[in-house]
């Protein structure tokens, strides 16, 4: 569940259920926001999805990047951006140019 989607409480039992998940995805941004980090990114991962339904512009962080590339144009690979919606949608990296 996303931050800023508000759960759907709807009735019964499983209210508190959607409630206690919201509240953890809530706490779990704010800890990485007290944390220092800028941008609380709620999906990482090392490649782009391969399963699951997205949307165009959504964005998936790199959690572990590293160099890439041959002498005078090395880059990282910020991430990837979902260009196409789908299941799993189209990706592209999103490169940064590391100026080695």
């Amino acid at each position: 569940m996303k931050i800023n989607e508000a759960p759907q409480l709807g009735d019964g039992p499983n209210m508190r259920i959607v409630l206690a998940e919201w509240m953890r995805a809530t706490a779990k941004k704010l800890n990485s926001l007290a944390a220092g980090n800028l941008a609380a990114y709620e999906n990482t991962g090392t490649a782009a999805p391969t399963t699951g339904t997205w949307a165009q512009g959504d964005f998936v962080k790199n959690s572990a990047p590293s160099e890439l590339g041959s002498a005078g144009s090395k880059y990282i690979v910020q991430g990837w951006t979902c260009t196409a919606g789908g299941t799993p949608g189209t990706w592209l990296q999103a490169r940064t140019l590391t100026g080695n």
